[in-house]
């Protein structure tokens, strides 16, 4: 599928104080977490979306946030200690071929980055081997840069990979959709 990876410093273009008027975590996200989960943020960039999911998850949850560029994860710590979740947050660098979580997830959130994946079929078949019997996927995929058609091949390739589709929630500027096993 895709091969090129945002630039660290390109995501404050986007990961920014205004963006939680469009894309607030805890609004967006609260009826699929809950406390006490387990979620993993892949392609977590800056922690956007890792620092409302540590408020949602409670003192009993845990977040997992991964991304393949250190720098991304050393400003994400920044941000998490800063807004007080830092003790919620499990930072975890990624390989781009190779996630390597080995923990058991309730929820799993791959906000905008699905397309910079070499290969969505290897991607799919390692999201799917952490997820919980119950657990769910939430695939959102930026409407400017990825096409309808680009979109289906994404969701074939999760279809192949055993993933099969629950909803499609309206999410601004995006193409969206939630998986089970």
């Amino acid at each position: 599928m895709g091969s090129h990876i945002c630039p660290w410093w390109l995501a404050y273009t986007f990961d920014n104080r205004f963006r939680n008027f469009f894309h607030n975590p805890e609004k967006m996200l609260g009826s699929y977490v809950t406390e006490g989960m387990t979620v993993l943020d892949i392609g977590c960039g800056l922690g956007f979306f890792s620092i409302g999911l540590a408020k949602l998850v409670g003192e009993k949850g845990c977040v997992i946030a991964s991304d393949v560029q250190s720098k991304m994860l050393s400003i994400l710590y920044k941000r998490a200690k800063k807004a007080g979740v830092s003790n919620k947050i499990r930072i975890h660098k990624s390989e781009p071929d190779k996630l390597g979580v080995e923990t058991a997830v309730d929820f799993i959130l791959a906000f905008w980055m699905v397309h910079e994946v070499p290969d969505t079929n290897i991607l799919f078949r390692q999201l799917r081997s952490c997820l919980k019997p119950n657990g769910r996927i939430l695939i959102a995929e930026p409407k400017f840069h990825v096409s309808l058609k680009h979109f289906q091949e994404i969701l074939v390739s999760a279809k192949e990979s055993g993933l099969n589709l629950c909803e499609t929630p309206s999410i601004r500027f995006s193409r969206s959709v939630v998986l089970k096993i």
